[in-house]
């Protein structure tokens, strides 16, 4: 029987855990490392109320209608000012401590000059252009979280609280084995019974691209043997293992049965369309996710379950991929038993139409498509009714 596709999602990563160490690195190194520990503020950003723009510091509470105000002091960015003497102004600039004294900040633009004294035209309010300390994060606040994927922004949130060196988790080490008589290696002479391996290069640049170390990638042909001591070479050197192919129910596929051999079978055949034949396994204490062979079915399985199982492992906080409600463009009556991820585009109408070829074996549907139209098991497919649109890009 089939597992439903929801409840293959949590299967995976209810199994998974954490399965790599921590180390410290740069702030500036860090880009796309799994944070290891929460980031907590000891300063406040800014650290003191200052200017929002360039004009006036003064007292609202001194602001008379015509009244020419006395400039006391000039005060840029990165100087400590002194108290405002009452009645007058500071000259300010924008980033620049506000004195004390001071609760409003003029915009230069709202004032005259008399000779040099500036004229207010508007009465002032409290608080006006300026920013208060911690404005932007508190002394105390939780700015990131264990689990969190350093950002670009990320680095210069911490380098403003004054962090040089953050605790990550190690890179995830990840093998990959791909299986098949009829793979050849591009670049290799091509024969008439022979298909070049697009999955093991697609695979490795998906796992790379999520930030994780690719340490081998084998490929097996279809032998109980070869496909045997190609595992054991990744449980040896591995934290996770992803296969492709070998995964059905073929006389010639024989990863499963492998599998059974070597560790414990946890799930076998879910119920999206395509990416059928999915295993998940554990190999003497390693996670394994076999994919399907066809690369399309591949795709899909990747996105969806050797992503969620390879974020856990990392460390990292699993993050659902952002749906967006869009209208189908199209009609379909047939209904499909399983969930279905049709490969779609959104055309200038707003809305989603598919790709013409949605074979599992057709990898270059999925380069000119945009996404995947999620089609709820047993559901047909009316033209104007909204569907669950994830863009390849939110994975």
């Amino acid at each position: 029987m089939l597992m439903a596709f929801e409840d293959a999602l949590q299967e995976i990563k209810l199994s998974a855990s954490c399965r790599v160490e921590k180390q410290k690195v740069p702030v500036v190194n860090s880009v796309g490392r799994i944070l290891a520990e929460d980031i907590v503020a000891t300063i406040s950003v800014p650290p003191s109320d200052n200017s929002a723009m360039d004009g006036y510091a003064l007292s609202a509470g001194d602001w008379q209608e015509g009244k020419a105000f006395v400039v006391s002091q000039r005060i840029a960015a990165g100087q400590t000012p002194e108290p405002l003497e009452a009645g007058t102004c500071a000259r300010i600039f924008t980033g620049a401590h506000i004195p004390e004294g001071a609760d409003t900040v003029v915009m230069q633009e709202n004032a005259r000059l008399d000779g040099e004294k500036p004229i207010f035209v508007q009465r002032p309010m409290e608080q006006g252009n300026i920013r208060p300390k911690g404005q932007d994060i508190k002394e105390g606040q939780t700015v990131l979280r264990s689990g969190d994927k350093i950002t670009p922004m990320h680095v210069g949130l911490l380098s403003s609280l004054g962090i040089t060196e953050i605790c990550v988790f190690e890179p995830l080490k990840v093998g990959i084995l791909t299986t098949g008589d009829e793979l050849i290696t591009a670049g290799e002479p091509l024969s008439v019974d022979k298909i070049y391996n697009s999955n093991g290069p697609m695979l490795s640049a998906l796992v790379a691209q999520a930030g994780h170390q690719v340490i081998h990638c084998l490929h097996a042909k279809d032998s109980p043997e070869e496909t045997e001591s190609a595992l054991k070479t990744l449980i040896s050197s591995c934290d996770v293992i992803l296969s492709s192919g070998g995964v059905s129910v073929g006389e010639e596929d024989h990863v499963k049965g492998v599998l059974e051999k070597l560790g414990t079978v946890h799930l076998w055949k879910i119920a999206i369309k395509p990416g059928k034949p999915l295993v998940h396994a554990t190999l003497e204490g390693v996670p394994f996710l076999g994919l399907p062979g066809n690369p399309s079915s591949t795709l899909v399985t990747y996105h969806w379950f050797a992503r969620l199982l390879l974020s856990v492992c990392a460390g990292q906080t699993p993050v659902i991929p952002q749906a967006f409600m869009v209208q189908a463009g199209f009609d379909r009556q047939k209904v499909i038993k399983r969930d279905e991820f049709l490969r779609v585009s959104i055309e200038r109408d707003g809305r989603a139409y598919p790709h013409a070829q949605q074979s599992s074996g057709a990898l270059l549907a999925a380069c000119e498509s945009q996404g995947y139209l999620h089609i709820k098991a047993n559901a047909v497919i009316e033209s104007g009714h909204s569907y669950a649109f994830y863009p390849f890009t939110s994975f």
